[in-house]
């Protein structure tokens, strides 16, 4: 799923980095909506510290581990090429891929654009991806 987002911290847009919001969680088994939206909380509470304007939230169902096979996935990479964002929030490592072999391509790809992928997970949130 793909929404647009025009919120604001500031009354100056101009001076916000403009961030894409990435979820792709595993779904809860008792109350399944939980993951996904502590991630979508945690990722405005970030974009809000950082001084980022989310442009758009972009979810994929989790399950698939090639990144590159999730419409979503594929979205962000779109804005990227067209320069639409310079960052994008993810919740932790394993929302891009569980997999190391094809997540590093995959941030490797961003920064190659200028898109920086940051962590919005508290533990992970002082740094950004490898």
């Amino acid at each position: 799923m793909i929404k647009t987002v025009h919120t604001s911290n500031s009354s100056h847009d101009g001076a916000l980095v403009p961030a894409v919001l990435y979820v792709c969680a595993q779904r809860g088994t008792e109350r399944p909506t939980v993951p996904e939206e502590h991630a979508v909380d945690e990722g405005h509470a970030f974009a809000d510290e950082h001084h980022m304007r989310i442009v758009a939230e972009i979810t994929d169902p989790y399950g698939e581990p090639d990144p590159a096979k999730r419409p979503g996935w594929r979205r962000v990479k779109e804005m990227a090429e067209h320069g639409q964002m310079t960052a994008v929030i993810v919740r932790w490592p394993n929302s891009i891929s569980p997999d190391d072999a094809l997540r590093y391509p995959e941030i490797a790809w961003c920064r190659q654009r200028g898109v920086r992928v940051l962590f919005s997970w508290s533990p992970l949130a002082a740094q950004e991806a490898p």
